[in-house]
């Protein structure tokens, strides 16, 4: 066995790069020797990580259409657990925790992309079809992948970047500074959370800030349609710190285009029309706010372009497509029985013949769930099989690169992509009319779920490389983390639809989802599409790979509302700032990783405090529903204070204190 030195961090150095003739990457944990993996302890904690965050991260990506990476918090978390609890041999036990709890947020963004369109359009939807959807499709993503794992993470060691699994594995190799660090973590959640609570549940202060609340704003959103918009919650402010200063800038862009570009534009053409414009408008844009011409117009052209922008990364992706047959028809169908690498435990997948078997009762499982439960016709249910089966398989790679490369999965646009394809196929067979948005918002669903999960799961599996563990074990309860995620997930939505609901005016935002509904009415009705809003926001995104800015990115701020883009600018200035404040390389190091805690507390304390508030007036509704007793929870709210603008400036003092504090304690981070 050739000598290895470590990092400082405690991994091999060659640990991320490309490993030299002869040379052989060894993980920490001695492959020749066991150690507790899945334990009582591990499954237990995975499940209740796995419950929280596929709450918390619903409510996030329903809220502001962003759903938080919940691998890292997970690990700083389950490093804590073990630190207080003094768990012996707890890195291996560490891995299952986080494997099976980061379930949650691939569940939730394969669920909030789609199903919440059912509501949207007032469609049918039962707890039973989320449920399925969601697990089906689950299932379906970790048996795609299992039989690219080595060519992921061990044939590509080194050429792949896995930023999301090497943050994840730096914080478990840490160990007892990991415990540290699960404190700030725990102390920024709270803070954030009770944050947010203030102005959700209480309404202390206005959560939108508008330009409005001066005179001028005023005269100014009424003559021009100009308005400027920003959210104060810390849930959106610590998303911005995540997502960073460059691309949190190309969402704004996005947004500045459609809000202080195209609405004036349209209210400057439009003014002096004397009927509506467009199949679904219904005033004159003479008559319509900003707000409105957004809504009815400049949206779509997000729309379109979101599509064309997950077009040009599947075109992108299309050696990988071709190659994908290939390498599973090797992985599956000329398995080498007599490998000594499978027989160590570090290399150990489950039995290829297994895999095959359990994507034969899936499918079969898939076929009921359609036949029996959304299409009720034996064809329109293996149409929709085949399409699931297929999809799934051929954009399962395209998935996991993009994670391996660049840590996000864009999966609405291959969703998006999915419901054309399927609308098309569907309607020829004779699908159309509500039955057939139905079914294929379910396929959609499904498909969804499966690339979700399929890219998520390379990110465990590579941290499992890296750090020893057994990836048969991985992939076993992986099964469990999505079962439990699904329910949960299942649950939320419907809480969430009972307490805000998706349509009207203080509606979850779902901004996927309502891309979704927007795309299918016209293919599956009558209803005419607006096709050359949607053709101009995907010439928009052809422009934009010109010259070479992520059009995903740009196309999505220019859907998303203003408000939720514009506090992703300020996180990723103190991103900026906090790497930039000195020439120490290692000081500015430890003052982004300081920060990262403190905007993952935001984000996940924001979100299971929105959960927390959605079930308490969910709860409340109900009693007053069917016991007529009125726990008077609907009156903390201060609606009077919260909507004028004394509440709007209260929010922005609000806002600045809590942008100064994030600077003050990142920059409080020593050199290790």
């Amino acid at each position: 066995m050739e000598h290895q030195t470590n990092t400082t961090s405690g991994l091999p150095d060659n640990a991320y790069k490309e490993l030299k003739e002869g040379e052989a990457y060894y993980p920490l944990m001695d492959p020749a020797k066991p150690y507790p993996e899945v334990t009582g302890w591990s499954v237990g904690w995975g499940l209740v990580m796995a419950v929280l965050f596929s709450a918390a991260a619903a409510y996030s990506g329903l809220k502001i259409g962003q759903v938080f990476e919940a691998a890292i918090p997970i690990a700083i978390l389950a490093v804590g657990l073990s630190a207080a609890f003094k768990k012996p041999n707890a890195l291996g036990q560490n891995v299952i925790i986080q494997s099976i709890g980061a379930s949650s947020g691939v569940i939730v963004a394969g669920a909030i992309f789609t199903i919440p369109a059912l509501y949207i359009l007032n469609l049918e939807a039962s707890f039973w079809q989320m449920f399925m959807a969601s697990t089906l499709g689950g299932f379906l993503g970790i048996l795609f992948l299992i039989p690219f794992r080595k060519y992921f993470v061990k044939d590509m060691h080194g050429k792949f970047p896995f930023p999301e699994a090497t943050a994840t594995t730096e914080i478990l190799v840490a160990g007892e500074k990991g415990g540290k660090q699960a404190g700030v973590l725990v102390v920024a959640g709270l803070l954030g959370g009770f944050f947010d609570f203030a102005f959700s549940a209480f309404g202390w202060w206005s959560e939108v800030v508008t330009s409005r609340m001066f005179h001028y704003g005023e005269v100014v959103a009424d003559k021009l349609k100009v308005v400027a918009k920003l959210n104060v919650s810390a849930m959106v402010f610590g998303l911005g710190y995540i997502v960073g200063l460059k691309y949190s800038a190309i969402i704004a862009a996005g947004s500045f285009l459609s809000w202080f570009v195209l609405i004036p534009l349209f209210y400057e053409i439009g003014q002096h029309l004397t009927i509506p414009l467009g199949a679904t408008a219904t005033k004159l844009i003479a008559d319509m706010s900003a707000e409105e011409i957004f809504r009815t117009y400049v949206r779509q052209i997000g729309i379109g372009g979101i599509a064309m922008a997950g077009i040009v990364g599947i075109l992108r992706s299309s050696k990988i497509i071709g190659g994908a047959f290939n390498l599973a028809y090797k992985e599956i169908f000329h398995h080498k029985t007599g490998d000594l690498e499978a027989t160590v435990r570090w290399q150990t997948d489950l039995r290829m013949n297994f895999i095959v078997l359990m994507i034969l009762l899936t499918a079969l499982m898939l076929f009921v769930f359609f036949y029996a439960g959304v299409v009720f016709n034996f064809t329109h249910a293996l149409v929709g099989l085949l399409i699931v089966i297929i999809i799934s398989f051929l954009f399962t790679t395209v998935a996991a690169n993009a994670i391996a490369i660049v840590g996000t999965n864009p999966v609405s646009g291959m969703t998006l992509m999915t419901l054309i394809l399927s609308s098309f196929v569907l309607v020829r067979i004779g699908l159309s009319g509500t039955s057939g948005m139905i079914s294929a918002l379910i396929i959609g669903g499904v498909v969804c779920t499966a690339l979700s999960v399929a890219g998520g799961f390379i990110t465990d599996l590579k941290i499992g490389y890296w750090l020893g563990s057994t990836p048969k074990k991985q992939e076993t309860w992986k099964f469990l983390g999505v079962l439990v995620s699904a329910a949960t997930v299942g649950g939320v939505i419907m809480i969430l639809n009972k307490t805000y609901g998706f349509t009207g005016p203080n509606a979850m935002v779902a901004p996927q989802a309502n891309a979704m509904a927007a795309v299918i009415q016209p293919l599956m009705s009558a209803t005419p599409a607006p096709w050359i809003l949607y053709l101009v926001g995907a010439i928009i995104a052809l422009i934009l790979v010109m010259v070479k800015i992520p059009p995903l990115a740009f196309a999505l701020g220019m859907y998303i509302p203003q408000e939720l883009n514009v506090p992703l600018v300020f996180g990723g200035l103190v991103a900026w700032w906090v790497t930039s404040r000195s020439k120490n390389e290692k000081l500015n190091n430890a003052r982004f990783s300081r920060g990262t805690l403190i905007a993952s507390g935001f984000i996940a304390g924001g979100a299971l405090f929105g959960v927390f508030n959605a079930f308490l007036r969910f709860s409340d509704q109900m009693l007053v529903e069917r016991f007529q007793i009125d726990l008077g929870i609907s009156q903390w709210y201060l609606a009077h204070w919260a909507e004028s603008a004394n509440g709007e400036v209260l929010g922005l003092v609000m806002f600045v204190l809590l942008f100064i504090y994030m600077v003050w304690d990142s920059m409080r981070a020593k050199e290790e």
